[in-house]
């Protein structure tokens, strides 16, 4: 854990689906209540996915529960997010969605000096006996370090 970042929210599900092959750290805007909100752990990342939509990436289907003390101006639970990165990683990942099919996934949710953080990995879908063979690797790993 580096120094000044609190985990939030993994999403296990996309490590046991998709096979990562690159991470980026992007932020993400958010209105008051939402960062109120996620500094209370209301945050789910479990079917969310990003696209990059006219050179920003979005993220969807991030449920962030509404604040408990928030009142008329209270945000969205699942509203689109932009993501903050970089013109050239944006470029670079459209590239890798574009020739090689893959999909962007959240796979963490963190604070970094008060401000929150997604890191996104690119990923592809893996097959039933990909996941087996990672099921496996993990047993044998967790029986040698048991002996």
């Amino acid at each position: 854990m580096q120094e000044g970042r609190k985990i939030i929210q993994t999403n296990r599900k996309a490590f046991h689906d998709f096979a990562i092959s690159e991470k980026y750290t992007a932020g993400i805007v958010l209105t008051g209540t939402e960062i109120k909100s996620i500094r209370a752990g209301g945050l789910n990342l479990k079917d969310s996915f990003a696209r990059i939509e006219k050179g920003e990436v979005i993220l969807y289907n991030c449920h962030i529960s509404p604040y408990e003390h928030g009142n008329i101006f209270n945000h969205e639970a699942e509203r689109p997010r932009k993501l903050l990165l970089t013109k050239r990683e944006i470029l670079k990942i459209t590239g890798k969605i574009k020739q090689e099919n893959y999909s962007i996934l959240p796979l963490e949710v963190f604070l970094y000096r008060g401000f929150a953080k997604v890191e996104i990995g690119l990923g592809k879908g893996k097959k039933l006996h990909d996941k087996r063979e990672d099921l496996k690797k993990r047993d044998i790993q967790r029986h040698i370090e048991n002996y």
